[in-house]
C-alpha cells in the first residue's frame, strides 16, 4: 500500500514555525498550546502558498518553504494607510503609534488596523495586514491527513 500523500481536499493536522526573513518567529504551533493547526487544503482557510506546501506532502514530513508576499498576505498598499479624524476615534484611551485598534468598516466589516502615527488632526492608521510585504519562512510537519 502506497503513503498517503496530502493532496486537494483532503484535512490535514500539520505543526509549523512562521517567521520572518530576520528570524523572528510571528506564529507557530507552540503559541497555541501545542495543538496542532487542522484545515482543509485549498479550502480558503490559509494563505496560498502554505497551501501549496503542504501538497504532495506525507506523514511525519517535514519542510522549510519561503513565501514572498504574493504567496502569503499580499504586497503592502499604500493606500490602506489613511488619515483617521480626532473626532472619529476612540475618546476614552490615549493613542500611540504601534497600538491595534478594532474599527467597523461601513460595509460592517469588522477590521483592526494599527496606528502609524498620532497628529494633532487624528491617526494615521495602517488597514493592511501586519504581514503584507513581507517575505515568510515556514517550517512545516505533516502529522495527520484525514482525506476529502
Amino acid at each position: 500500500m502506497a503513503e498517503e500523500t496530502v493532496k486537494t481536499g483532503d484535512k490535514v493536522k500539520v505543526e509549523y514555525e512562521g517567521k520572518l526573513e530576520n528570524g523572528d518567529v510571528f506564529d507557530s504551533t507552540e503559541k497555541h498550546g501545542g495543538e496542532p493547526l487542522e484545515f482543509k487544503v485549498s479550502g480558503g482557510q490559509m494563505i496560498p502558498g502554505f497551501d501549496k506546501a503542504v501538497e504532495g506532502m506525507k506523514i511525519g514530513e517535514e519542510k522549510t518553504v519561503t513565501l514572498k508576499p504574493s504567496q502569503a498576505y499580499g504586497e503592502h498598499k499604500p493606500e490602506l494607510v489613511r488619515l483617521i479624524p480626532k473626532d472619529h476615534l476612540p475618546k476614552e484611551r490615549e493613542l500611540k503609534a504601534g497600538m491595534v485598534l478594532g474599527m467597523q468598516m461601513p460595509n460592517g466589516i469588522n477590521l483592526e488596523v494599527r496606528v502609524v502615527k498620532v497628529t494633532e488632526k487624528g491617526a494615521e492608521v495602517d488597514m493592511n495586514h501586519p504581514l503584507a510585504g513581507k517575505t515568510l519562512v515556514f517550517k512545516i510537519k505533516v502529522v495527520g491527513i484525514t482525506s476529502g
